[in-house]
């Protein structure tokens, strides 16, 4: 009967790790099909000839070819995606593949390496676009159904020896701005702060209807991410009055819910963008940076605790792999639109070994990231997953 409820347990185990790993690769396939589909539509609105639409890598599965010739399939490695324009070598879409001279008139008209500098830019641009557009929806449509709950940025309690207490915040006190920012609920002042390790931080706050203004620096705060890992947040050392009146509940309408949608996507972007400065200053560390097995583990975390956030969780990562591919790292959509601005400039396209060795360069770099990410960084993630099913 114990080896029974032993192979019980681990049959079990095993369940949940496929069930959870296809809730992963849902996510992501999703995300990838609205990058890419962005790419696409501008691409064909363009008269693009597109060869091929992939979600996946390696060898196809199964798909089909529509009325204009382009092979929709899925391949075996369901980590990204490509649209394969005509005239590609590849799905990095570096321009070296069929030459104009050995193209037909046809041919030629759905180049999309012939097509003018602003229809490229905008084809690629497309891309991380749709992801921006898609997370604004998704997080609109999220708050329309779920609703807001918010807190006041009232404070119940100063904690000793900390920014806030140093700065002479008081029980009671309501912040109203930061840095000329509004701050209408205490989630606002969470990620204001969070995200402001170490910069001054000029704080208006409503003391008995007076406004008193002070100045306050966030302090490093280490924590367990839950991972594995560490990571730094801005803490000033307030607690929120977490009593029933301060507490509001709504359902915003469609226009509301869309501009809440801009600002947690500008949210998102600010932040990654600020952590990414804060390591080049020393600031923060890179222990945040993290890759497919943190994604897979933010996944299942939400599914256990809250899954009606995994409506937030695809924006979020729609967001990322948006601002991601706008880097200005050739391979990424970024590198192809610092290409394409170098060339409006010099009224030429850069020459073939010149780009061909900058994206040997931007290979090896993600390359590097992506061992660093999924490899260094994953182990102690990975490591969990096999202490759960041991």
């Amino acid at each position: 009967m114990a080896l029974m409820a032993i192979l019980v347990e681990q049959v079990t185990a095993v369940g949940y790790f496929i069930f959870y790993a296809l809730a992963f690769f849902a996510v992501l396939t999703v995300v990838v099909f609205v990058h890419e589909l962005g790419h696409f539509l501008v691409a064909r609105w363009c008269g693009v000839d597109i060869e091929a639409f992939s979600i996946g890598f390696g060898k196809e599965i199964g798909g089909f070819n529509d009325r204009h010739g382009t092979r929709w399939k899925f391949c075996w490695v369901p980590l990204g995606g490509y649209v394969k324009f005509m005239d590609d070598e590849d799905a990095s879409s570096s321009g070296t593949g069929k030459s104009a001279e050995a193209m037909t008139e046809e041919q030629r008209a759905g180049a999309f390496h012939l097509k003018p500098i602003w229809q490229r830019a905008a084809v690629v641009a497309a891309g991380p676009i749709a992801n921006f557009i898609f997370a604004i929806l998704v997080f609109a449509i999220m708050f329309m159904t779920l609703g807001v709950r918010t807190t006041a940025p009232k404070v119940d309690k100063v904690l000793p020896d900390m920014p806030a207490a140093e700065a002479g915040i008081q029980a009671g006190d309501v912040i109203r701005e930061i840095n000329g920012t509004a701050i209408r609920s205490f989630m606002d002042l969470q990620r204001f702060v969070g995200t402001s390790l170490g910069q001054e931080l000029k704080v208006t706050v409503d003391r008995n209807g007076q406004n008193v203004e002070l100045i306050m620096t966030p302090r490093a705060q280490e924590f367990d991410d839950g991972m594995g890992g560490k990571a730094k947040r801005g803490m000033i050392g307030i607690q929120r009055a977490a009593r029933p009146e301060n507490y509001v509940e709504r359902w915003p309408g469609p226009v509301e819910a869309l501009w809440l949608g801009v600002k947690d996507t500008h949210f998102i972007i600010a932040s990654t963008l600020g952590y990414i400065r804060d390591i080049f200053i020393g600031r923060q560390d890179t222990s945040q940076i993290g890759g497919l097995p943190h994604i897979a583990e933010t996944t299942k975390q939400i599914i256990d605790i809250s899954p009606q956030r995994i409506p937030y969780l695809i924006g979020a990562i729609s967001v990322t792999i948006g601002l991601i591919n706008l880097f200005p790292i050739p391979l990424l959509d970024g590198g192809h639109l610092m290409f394409y601005a170098l060339e409006a400039v010099r009224r030429k396209p850069l020459g073939a070994r010149t780009q061909e060795y900058a994206f040997r360069f931007g290979l090896a770099l993600v390359v590097a990231l992506m061992i660093y990410a999924n490899v260094y960084r994953g182990i102690p993630v990975i490591a969990t997953w096999f202490e759960r099913l041991g």
